[in-house]
């Protein structure tokens, strides 16, 4: 019942999508309001229709109902319900209806507002986002069905037939259960987000293309989607960061950032929409680059489904990428499509967003964010052509080729650099016309503070001079950002009476986006700090030990006390070494490396053991271990410095972002000097 019930929703909401987008078209070509208002009823009846399919897909998985496919393949009578209701994302078919479910909120949502004053950009919102909805909802209704039952199946019907009368069931009793990489809380989380973060750039997306469509070319649509880009900002970063937590604390490589090309395929429209946003406020406050922020916007939507391609389509093989598929080349025509058509809609419109402003100076902060956008886009070209160039080669040479991370360091650790610097000339540049001379006289205050970023390395005996400049890039972002604060608050209390804690809050509301900003840029500095430090400082070393051997890497010595092999009642057999960290002669920490192996998938887990504080990680493995005449385990060590400043910054980074799309309040009176 439950599956007839989710397919029958699935297939309804396919049917709305379709008339809703038929019903604004011809609304719009007739000038009929009533059928546009039937559309929009139509767009805010999906979401609650495709709710129906999510709750039936939960109550199969909750339930254990091993007669459906899906349920079969990504759930198990062993895992418990926290981790079947992750299942619902955790395989192709579920995972496209939740992308599709939410999509479907986006897109109910918009329709909540009040039209009155853009009723000319309703009618192609709906169509737009029904028609990017009624996509994925064919994939799911047509391609990978969630709901198809076991007899339905070849193998089901072949097996039907050859059982004896009164044998057993044609289907399973239990599930495979779901990939242990899955299992981990920053997975059961992840996906969530990153899906938030893909499917709430249709609304920009919508609103852009209604505003080439009508030819409007006001800031209207920008306002409109501002504070939807930036949450779909906020979801994709999350979702970025819980995956490089995961990588750290799952794959056991000692990492967070491998340049696997689904990693890529979900930081290119984050590059995308990050210079999107700083051109949107170039183009808010001077009317300027009009016809850039609309390219942006266009390559963001057009990489969230190009990602999407590349995740589902079985292109790519990575331990993030679903298996072999059958909706790839469909997918590449919906691709094509909205690209083919979003171009023809923008060159139709070119010369009309043309802006009659131009730069007037290189030391502008419109300059300087245009410029910052080229080093995003440089990131974006070389993460693009390294995920592709592979296939090429493939297709054309019949070779296969491997684009490892020397070939993005290179070019993404000069960038950074010149990021660091952006951002810390930036917030100092004013909008229009400004000097080299006006800048150095507020920029020598930081640059003495900055010159810490250099003596303390150098002390501290570091002579790897890229590693130095890094350093000092950082101390010098931080000391402008730092002084810049200090200047504006001090300039408030001159002028009104308060406490400093007063002036500081009344400094920040006056210009949330803006101090927003600089939380942001701040937080990307101490991201910056981490990446630093892992990138060339990292050591490791491994090693066999015997019980009470010692390993030793740096300052830290590691001794390897016992290993416990035991069941749990959770279907895993887990192996638990337990090693002791000492330091200058002292024990400083006690680590717990396992390896789990999952019976339902047959699969194995590497939970690293890991010491971490603001100095330094100590990250143990256990690599493999044997038990002949005495127990003795393989373990992979390594040293990774100021690491613990990546996940700091990464939540420094979310709460700027919160703070940048938090509703604005009206802002009281505050007392003035007389």
């Amino acid at each position: 019942m439950a599956t007839d019930i989710g397919f029958g929703s699935l297939l309804i909401t396919l049917i709305v999508s379709i008339y809703g987008l038929g019903a604004a078209v011809y609304g719009e070509k007739e000038k009929k309001k009533a059928w546009i208002l039937s559309a929009k009823q139509a767009m805010r009846l999906v979401f609650p229709l495709l709710t129906i399919s999510i709750i039936s897909l939960l109550y199969l998985l909750l339930t254990d109902k091993f007669e459906v496919v899906y349920v079969q393949e990504v759930s198990s009578r062993s895992m418990p319900d926290y981790l079947k209701i992750t299942a619902l994302w955790g395989g192709q078919s579920g995972s496209l209806l939740f992308w599709s479910w939410l999509l479907a909120g986006f897109t109910s949502a918009v329709t909540l507002r009040k039209w009155d004053r853009d009723q000319d950009f309703l009618p192609w919102v709906i169509v737009v986002s029904l028609a990017t909805l009624a996509f994925f909802v064919l994939l799911n209704t047509f391609f990978e069905n969630p709901f198809i039952r076991y007899w339905e199946t070849s193998e089901g019907i072949a097996r039907a037939f050859s059982r004896p009368l009164g044998g057993v069931p044609i289907f399973p009793s239990d599930g495979r259960g779901l990939n242990p990489l899955l299992r981990h809380p920053g997975m059961i989380i992840h996906p969530p987000m990153q899906y938030l973060g893909f499917v709430a750039f249709i609304v920009p997306y919508a609103y852009a293309m209604a505003s080439l469509i009508t030819g409007r070319t006001d800031d209207r649509w920008i306002q409109l989607s501002r504070r939807w880009t930036l949450w779909a900002w906020l979801f994709l970063s999350l979702g970025l960061v819980l995956g490089a937590r995961w990588a750290y604390d799952v794959l056991g490589w000692g990492g967070y950032w491998g340049w696997d090309p689904v990693e890529i395929s979900a930081l290119m429209p984050w590059l995308s929409g990050t210079a999107f946003l700083h051109t949107v406020l170039i183009q808010e406050r001077r009317g300027m680059f009009k016809q850039l922020t609309m390219v942006l916007i266009i390559l963001t939507f057009n990489l969230v489904i190009f990602g999407t391609f590349l995740t589902r389509s079985g292109l790519l093989s990575s331990v993030h990428s679903f298996t072999q598929s059958t909706i790839g080349p469909i997918f590449l025509a919906f691709i094509s499509l909205i690209l083919i058509v979003s171009l023809w809609l923008l060159n139709k419109r070119w010369n009309i967003l043309k802006s009659r402003q131009v730069v007037t100076s290189y030391f502008s902060k419109e300059a300087l964010i245009i410029i910052s956008v080229v080093l995003f886009l440089g990131i974006l070209v070389t993460s693009f052509w390294g995920v592709i160039f592979p296939k090429i080669s493939e297709l054309v040479t019949g070779q296969k080729v491997t684009v490892g991370p020397p070939f993005y360091e290179r070019v993404a650790a000069p960038i950074l650099g010149g990021l660091l610097i952006i951002m810390a000339i930036c917030p100092l540049a004013v909008w229009g016309y400004a000097s080299f001379k006006h800048l150095g006289r507020l920029l020598w205050k930081p640059f003495i503070l900055s010159i810490v970023g250099i003596v303390l390395p150098l002390y501290a005996g570091m002579t790897h001079w890229p590693a130095v400049v890094a350093f000092w890039l950082v101390a010098f972002v931080l000391a402008v950002n730092a002084i810049e604060f200090f200047r504006r608050t001090k300039l408030r209390r001159k002028k009104h009476i308060g406490s400093l804690w007063e002036s500081v809050v009344h400094v920040f509301n006056k210009n949330r986006r803006a101090y927003s900003a600089m939380i942001i840029h701040i937080a990307v500095v101490l991201m910056a700090l981490g990446i630093i430090g892992i990138e060339f400082f990292q050591t490791e070393t491994q090693g066999t030990l015997p019980e009470g051997g010692e390993l030793g890497l740096g300052s830290y010595k590691m001794v390897f006390e016992k290993l416990d092999v035991f069941d749990t009642d959770g279907g895993r057999n887990v192996a638990r070494a337990v090693v002791s960290v000492e330091r200058d002669g002292q024990i400083i920490d006690v680590l717990y490396p396992r390896r789990d192996y999952f019976y339902d998938s047959g699969q194995p887990m590497t939970i690293p053991g890991v010491r971490s504080t603001l100095v330094d990680d100590f990250y143990v493995i256990l690599v493999d271990w044997k038990a002949i005449t005495a127990e003795s385990a393989t373990f992979k060590v390594y040293h990774n410095p100021l690491v613990k400043w990546m996940w700091i910054g990464a939540w420094i980074f979310i709460f700027g972002v919160v703070l940048a799309t938090w509703p604005d309040k009206k802002i009281k009176p505050f007392p003035v000097r007389s």
